[in-house]
């Protein structure tokens, strides 16, 4: 191999042939001339032509260039010439040694690691030297790091190309009593090339393993100076919000990361940045989102890096489930120390949303749990909606006292026989104790304080499955809570209040415990794991996406899953049992616990520097090898190919004006087509040549931009299921634009917007008046109540002057049911609610509705990014939610297109009756 400064020739003696170059000058420097053309005289003619002696003319010094620069092209190309080969640990004589960090740490720029270490295995191979590779993370196998080679260095590219990163940290200290153990059998002359992730891993071996490698021979260090490590640890649950933690290695500027919030289909529905000042080790922020959202998330990680420690998985830990408080007197409820939810209130509030209200608006929205103090249920309207919505999966807890003492429902886990108190008819001699929790109960594993006492309580009635419905019970095998399944729901009874009025126990810790298994377990979690062991059903790799769990990966103690270290035994992922694999995103988020790499070991810190004698390389920092032979020899046969045309037109066979006229000919083509591209977007940018929906503009830019989104996902979901092919969607100002070219508007109302002015007025009166649609959205129904708060003032205040038809709520044979989809109900994002349209007698427009009002947002929901994602979850969510919202948009679009077409189809029947009367 042959090295001239940045460039290298793996076949330097073809170079031999350049000195041969003066020969090809000599012998290429002769041209035949042209030949003449001369009318053929008679042959006494020929007789009288003089007989001139013919030289042949020489080539022209240009031609003669370009035809010796061809041929030096050709062999330099052939003679493998390469810009910026290997350097650092690939120079030197003997073994190339490559030891490569594979841990956690190096995965975010793990292509420009693979980029350094194969450049110096490539130089390696041209010289003919024999190679070795040290990887320094424990194999998925569990076996320690070991030195495989020496062999040819391209058999050792393999190898090398299959090294992945480990979601774990890297084993030094047995790196470097493998890397001794094969120097042993391995002597000779050595160059090392170290490819470091820069940090410590909290051991003390790393300093010693350079040394020793640097001992051995030329050491170069390959590691990436600016670019940070980080780690992100499991957040903190606080009742508001996510309290968001990112560490790294100090660094002399400031940095920011951003932390994405994902949900169980890879969709990000919420950001949060965290600044990290110069020469700091970790940085704070917080996430906030509605309950409904933070509920769907299960996982968080850093924006732009790739591995195992920018990825942190939630699971029930840091969940906030949706709590109804119910009193029997909402004025003394909160009465400190004596009303009913004081207690409740404080013990379930760090870690739950809690709700208050009537029944009926705490049921408008999804909710896990309800607690009622002492409340007996009416029979009636809210029994029912009650039964419907515990055998619906609901979890109801239910408090005694003396109201459910006197007048029992059917909502209880068993029926209730008498009160017994201290010093009563059914009375005992002191206060009672608190047993052991049983076996089959959620609370087993917690301890019994010794000082929680209960003086008075609800019995049971004794039966054969009271046993079995026992999840507490005092000293003498009385039931203190007692729990009974309902559907796929469950009513769960304290036999005592919820108040320190019969029972100390709501003043001690074990209440609060109690509180939070019942309410993990409304989600489905088995509140008795102890140290039950808990399998791997997902791990994540080294690059952070999650996969099956490799052989060796053993369980983990329920009990110890949060100080467990990552390693090829326990890698991080999800753990549980195995019949969860089964279960679908939301049901697994709750079932399963999460093992996460940040959550038990220490913050990155950087590693010691190298040692005296050893070069240092910056990763990314020398431009990747290029091989030249194949541009060489592309730039020789164009120059043949021109020496060619050349030839052809000093020998007369190719005429120049014929050859000009091709080339003018191809250049106005060319000039021709972009022409012609842009003629057609400029067509289809005219509204009146294309078919379009509209928005109206809010001034909000993220509003606007997810109207955008929306009408675009509904644009192409429509022309992919119906027969109309709908162009972009347009932004329209009412008043500016001209309206009369759109079938339908999409106006989200915002708290802040305006009344329109007078000449948006008449023209939104126009557009409804001449059988345009207009569909205000507020974003605050069912489900999204309360998202836009001020949107329905804002909604009076925009249709003050409109001409606006009276309203009824969407009745279940509305043609817009219909149109193309029969429908049960139009979500959007939000599910729930009432749609208003005009009423059917307004036979004004053949009974089209100029108006369509709700408040569900159904443009996040039709929303779709620039890569065929949807950016926002519908709440309270599934594929289904989603899948009725696209279908009313295009119901939508068929009713701002057909009218009420289908609705003279859904009648026919009876048109058909008085055609015949």
């Amino acid at each position: 191999m042959l090295s001239l400064g940045p460039v290298a020739f793996a076949a330097p003696w073809l170079l031999l042939a350049l000195p041969a170059l003066p020969v090809l000058w000599w012998l290429l420097r002769v041209t035949p001339p042209a030949p003449r053309r001369i009318a053929f005289p008679a042959l006494r003619l020929l007789r009288d032509l003089p007989l001139a002696q013919e030289t042949p003319a020489r080539t022209p010094w240009w031609l003669l260039l370009l035809r010796m620069a061809a041929a030096a092209l050709l062999i330099l190309g052939l003679a493998q010439p390469v810009l910026g080969p290997g350097v650092g640990g690939a120079a030197g004589q003997g073994m190339l040694l490559l030891a490569v960090d594979d841990g956690w740490a190096a995965a975010a720029d793990w292509p420009a690691r693979m980029a350094a270490a194969g450049g110096a295995l490539d130089r390696a191979g041209r010289e003919g030297r024999r190679a070795a590779l040290l990887a320094t993370a424990p194999a998925e196998t569990g076996d320690p790091p070991r030195v495989l080679g020496p062999m040819p260095a391209e058999d050792l590219r393999a190898r090398l190309a299959a090294l992945r990163p480990k979601p774990w940290a890297p084993d030094r200290a047995a790196a470097l009593a493998a890397f001794q153990a094969w120097r042993g059998g391995n002597p000779g002359a050595l160059s090392t090339l170290l490819v470091s992730d820069g940090v410590e891993h909290g051991d003390t071996a790393a300093g010693p393993f350079q040394a020793a490698l640097a001992e051995a021979g030329g050491l170069t260090v390959a590691r990436a100076e600016a670019s940070p490590v980080r780690l992100l640890p499991p957040p903190i649950a606080e009742a508001d919000r996510l309290r968001l933690r990112v560490q790294q290695a100090p660094l002399p500027t400031a940095t920011e990361a951003v932390v994405l919030a994902r949900t169980g289909d890879g969709r990000a529905i919420a950001q949060a940045s965290v600044a990290l000042p110069a020469g700091a080790t970790e940085g704070e922020g917080v996430l906030e989102l509605p309950v409904e959202l933070r509920n769907q998330v299960v996982r968080l990680e850093i924006e732009g890096e790739t591995g195992a420690g920018g990825v942190a998985l939630l699971d029930e830990r840091f969940r906030r489930r949706p709590v109804g408080l119910l009193p029997p007197q909402e004025e003394s409820a909160d009465a400190p120390l004596i009303g009913d939810l004081f207690y409740l209130d404080r013990a379930l509030a760090p870690f739950v949303e809690l709700r208050r209200g009537p029944l009926d608006r705490l049921l408008a929205r999804p909710i896990a749990v309800l607690a009622l103090a002492d409340r007996p249920v009416a029979e009636g309207a809210e029994r029912e909606a009650l039964t419907r919505w515990v055998e619906r999966g609901g979890t109801l807890i239910r408090f005694a006292g003396p109201r459910i003492a006197e007048r029992p429902d059917p909502l209880l886990p068993v029926p209730l026989r008498a009160e017994r108190q201290l010093g009563g008819s059914l009375s005992w001699e002191q206060p009672q104790r608190l047993a052991p929790f049983p076996e089959n109960s959620p609370f087993l594993g917690l301890p019994v304080p010794e000082e929680v006492t209960v003086e008075r309580q609800v019995l049971a009635e004794p039966s054969s499955r009271l046993t079995e419905r026992t999840w507490a019970r005092l000293g003498d095998g009385t039931p203190l809570v007692t729990a009974e399944s309902r559907g796929q729901g469950r009513v769960v009874l304290f036999h005592v209040t919820a108040n320190a009025e019969w029972s100390n126990l709501p003043l001690s810790g074990l209440f609060v415990q109690m509180l939070r298994r019942i309410v993990a377990l409304s989600a489905g979690i088995q509140g008795n794991e102890g140290d039950a062991p808990l399998a791997p059903l997902e791990v994540l790799d080294g690059f952070g996406r999650l996969g099956a769990a490799p052989p060796a990966a053993a369980p983990v103690a329920a009990s110890a899953i949060e100080t467990t270290v990552p390693s090829p035994r326990n890698p991080p992922g999800w753990y549980g049992t195995p019949g969860q694999r089964d279960r679908d995103d939301a049901a697994n988020a709750a079932y399963r616990r999460a093992l996460n790499l940040g959550g038990a070991i220490p913050g990155p810190r950087a590693a010691p520097p190298p040692p005296p004698g050893a070069a240092l390389l910056a990763i990314g920092g020398v431009p990747a090898e290029r091989d030249l032979g194949p541009w060489l020899l592309a730039a020789a046969l164009l120059l043949l190919a021109a020496d060619l045309v050349i030839g052809l037109v000093l020998r007369g066979l190719l005429a120049l004006p014929r050859l000009a006229r091709a080339g003018a000919v191809a250049l106005a083509l060319l000039a021709a087509a972009p022409a012609q591209a842009q003629r057609a977007p400029a067509a289809e940018s005219d509204p009146a040549l294309a078919t379009r929906l509209a928005y109206v503009v809010t001034g909000d830019s993220s509003i606007d931009e997810t109207q955008r989104m929306g009408l675009v996902g509904l644009s192409d979901f429509v022309n992919r299921r119906t027969a109309a092919a709908l162009a972009d969607p347009a932004a329209v100002t009412p008043g500016q634009d001209d309206l009369s070219l759109f079938p339908l508007l999409y106006w989200v109302v915002t708290p802040d917007a305006p009344q329109p002015e007078p000449q948006a007025v008449t023209a939104l009166n126009d557009f409804m008046r001449h059988g345009g649609i207009i569909l205000f959205d507020t974003r605050d129904e069912g489900s999204g109540e309360g998202f836009a708060a001020g949107a329905r003032p804002a909604l009076r205040r925009v249709t003050r002057d409109l001409a606006i038809p009276p309203l009824a709520p969407l009745s279940e044979d509305h043609v817009l049911k219909r149109s193309f989809y029969l429908l049960p109900d139009l979500p959007g994002r939000f599910a729930g609610g009432q749609v208003w349209v005009a009423r059917d007698q307004d036979r004004a427009n053949d009974s089209v509705s100029p108006v369509i009002l709700g408040g569900h947002d159904w443009a996040a929901a039709w929303a779709v990014d620039a890569r065929g994602n949807n950016p926002f979850a519908v709440i309270p969510g599934g594929t289904r939610q989603r899948s009725l919202a696209y279908r009313f948009g295009v119901n939508l679009v068929m009713y701002a297109l057909t009218g009420n077409y289908k609705g003279d189809q859904v009648h026919v029947p009876a048109i058909l009756e008085r055609l015949g009367n």
